[in-house]
């Protein structure tokens, strides 16, 4: 086993099994990967919303890499052990304009830049009354297509990419399928806190360090990417309970949205919040479900918000 370390600034912005390998990384080696943020450096703990409207979407979403892993061919599966996240002091949360579940109801920019305390593993505040309990993971892990050329980073694919899935934490081995020799594995989009859905197209977007250990399964056969934890993923949030809020019908997209709209109503009404700031909260904490899909015509889904947010 060996030890490495990648900077920030071995980065790209896209996949491309063009790309030269930054390392030649054997399975059982460790490699400590720092990220940049999710922005790309364009927001920083200093901004304000003024900047949303003109980002630079070719600069969204940088990732460290690639990796070159040992061994590694077109049908195998590369393991990701996540290790250990060494958290940075701020991050940022977003409403962008035309980007979210929501977009058409949320126009208007909004940021809003978070103090995260390096020395505690404490929650972070939200404005005078909201706590989030932190669970940094990143959301974006995955390797390089066998198709050529340049493909964006922003949507998820079958060899991984920008998940988004917060149970890629400290514990959890992720396996993704292999395409190229290779692999060419890059890591980003790292996240202090997220729900399952980032409903607003944001989460707690922060730079960190990630450590990982790389494994190899030889002839694994995935179509898409798997994953296993070490344990209960939701203990950091379910300590008080939740309000859940649903939504109803034959459109399971139209039923995704009424679930966040009754929520956002919800937090709105009862925790003194703008529209804006539940919006957020809905995309850093709380959990989309499909409570079920069987039930013709109408299936339900749920929005799963935890109470010990303003506990």
């Amino acid at each position: 086993m060996q030890s490495h370390t990648i900077h920030k600034n071995c980065g790209h912005f896209g996949w491309d099994n063009s790309l030269d390998p930054i390392l030649l990384a054997k399975p059982g080696d460790v490699i400590e990967i720092e990220t940049v943020d999710a922005s790309g450096g364009q927001i920083n703990s200093e901004s304000d919303s003024s900047g949303l409207n003109d980002l630079d979407f070719s600069k969204i979403n940088p990732v460290t890499g690639p990796v070159f892993v040992e061994g590694a061919e077109p049908g195998d599966a590369i393991a990701v052990k996540f290790l250990e996240f060494a958290q940075s002091d701020w991050g940022w949360t977003a409403l962008i304009p035309g980007f979210g579940l929501l977009a058409d109801e949320f126009p208007e920019p909004c940021l809003h830049i978070w103090n995260i305390d390096t020395c505690s593993s404490g929650p972070c505040l939200f404005g005078a009354g909201g706590k989030i309990p932190l669970k940094p993971f990143c959301g974006t892990v995955g390797l390089a297509l066998s198709e050529p050329g340049l493909h964006s980073v922003v949507p998820p694919r079958r060899v991984g990419g920008n998940l988004d899935i917060r149970d890629n934490c400290v514990g959890t081995t992720l396996y993704l399928p292999v395409e190229v020799d290779g692999g060419l594995l890059s890591i980003g989009d790292t996240h202090a806190a997220q729900g399952d859905g980032e409903v607003c197209g944001t989460a707690i977007e922060s730079p960190m360090t990630v450590s990982v250990e790389i494994g190899l399964i030889k002839s694994a056969g995935f179509d898409f990417p798997r994953f296993e934890t070490e344990g209960p993923v939701t203990r950091h949030i379910d300590g008080s309970g939740y309000f859940i809020a649903t939504g109803i019908g034959p459109d399971l997209m139209l039923a995704v949205k009424d679930s966040v709209k009754g929520m956002i109503d919800w937090l709105s009404a009862s925790q003194d919040l703008s529209d804006s700031e539940a919006y957020m909260l809905c995309s850093i904490c709380g959990d989309l479900r499909i409570s079920q899909i069987v039930d013709l015509p109408n299936w339900t889904v749920s929005f799963y918000f935890p109470k010990r947010v303003f506990d």
